[in-house]
């Protein structure tokens, strides 16, 4: 009897390694890491923008209707001087490449000088030749239809280049001329005075510059524009002369700006990764 139960716990313990054997314990799965929320800025929405800058502008020409005969010729010398120019627009960042907005700018008051030389009876004390002395001043409001592209972000840094379309209305002041003889400076005609005119004309943009991140809702603007308006009248007649008009106006502007974005600041919502639950034993 004894030697019967010595030989049943001696088969139980050389079965106990091939029962283990048959029970798969799979290696347990590295728990993952807790990310914390990520803040990541919208890539669209609305913003509000305002603009100063100084431009400098050129007239390509001014003709005008000389003398009772009526024909046409140019000014022999114009010069329109420079001027600032503040603006403000809203628009909206469609993605974080592309933006669009509508934007109203004020010129403020640029002097034109300008001159005329001839001579015959419609020229009245400059029978034989005179030159004349014209002065007046324009002032111009621009509303644009524009669209950006953003080339790429470098840290805090986005540039851009830009188009823009619309209209400006240019507001001529009086044109005043003194026609004084070019032998005899003392001998002038009294001053004459011709009506400035306004109106809309067509206007193109073109602009580059760079953006850089303030606040997650507020950029500054640093950048440059190319603004060409189209020709129009410019004064009426008076005394043998006029009507006239400019051929265009040009301007080259460097801008200063700050754009107000509304939902800068929104966060996406952070989703925790599927947990991956523990795999059951595998029994071969």
């Amino acid at each position: 009897m004894k030697k019967s139960l010595i030989g049943i716990f001696a088969a139980l313990l050389a079965s106990s390694p091939a029962l283990s054997a048959d029970l798969y314990q799979p290696e347990p799965v590295p728990m993952q890491p807790i990310e914390e929320p990520v803040q990541v800025a919208s890539t669209s929405g609305w913003y509000l923008r305002g603009d100063a800058g100084y431009s400098f502008n050129r007239l390509r020409g001014a003709r005008f209707f000389q003398g009772s005969n009526g024909y046409e010729r140019d000014f022999d010398h114009v010069k329109l001087r420079n001027a600032f120019t503040v603006g403000a627009g809203v628009g909206y960042q469609v993605n974080s490449y592309l933006r669009t907005d509508l934007t109203f700018d004020y010129l403020s008051r640029s002097k034109f000088e300008g001159s005329t030389s001839g001579g015959g009876a419609d020229f009245g004390a400059c029978f034989d030749r005179c030159t004349s002395r014209d002065y007046a001043s324009l002032t111009a409001y621009s509303l644009l239809a524009n669209a950006y592209v953003d080339i790429g972000t470098y840290g805090s840094v986005t540039p851009y280049v830009g188009a823009g379309i619309g209209g400006t209305y240019v507001k001529w002041s009086n044109l005043n001329n003194t026609s004084c003889a070019d032998g005899d400076p003392t001998n002038c005609d009294d001053s004459v005075s011709h009506d400035g005119k306004g109106g809309w004309r067509f206007t193109y943009a073109l602009m580059a510059g760079a953006s850089i991140d303030v606040t997650c809702n507020l950029k500054a603007d640093v950048g440059y524009r190319y603004r060409h308006i189209n020709g129009g009248n410019m004064f009426g007649y008076a005394e043998s002369g006029g009507p006239g008009y400019d051929k265009s106006i040009s301007s080259h502007e460097g801008r200063v700006g700050m754009r107000y974005i509304f939902n800068g600041c929104d966060q996406q919502a952070y989703v925790p990764p599927a947990e991956i639950p523990m795999q059951p034993p595998v029994y071969k």
